[in-house]
């Protein structure tokens, strides 16, 4: 119990600077993956699905919806 204590912090710290030099579109796109990652396993949830495969569905939808975004900021 107490290396889960101590083990909390530090993984939090890692992840969050983990991130910290990303450009703006990998931003949308990690964004995107998590947000659709939420999304899926929420809605799988509620389907009485499997959670997982829905978190999986979900971030891959998500980041491929930060990447065609991207795509037409850049004007391609």
């Amino acid at each position: 119990m107490k290396k889960t204590l101590l083990a909390l912090p530090l993984v939090a710290v890692l992840t969050l600077t983990g991130c910290s030099g990303l450009t703006t579109a990998q931003q949308r796109e990690l964004s995107g993956g998590a947000i659709g990652a939420a999304a899926g396993a929420g809605i799988t949830a509620l389907a009485h699905g499997n959670p997982i495969w829905g978190a999986i569905g979900g971030a891959a939808v998500g980041v491929l919806g930060g990447y065609v975004y991207n795509k037409h900021e850049q004007g391609q």
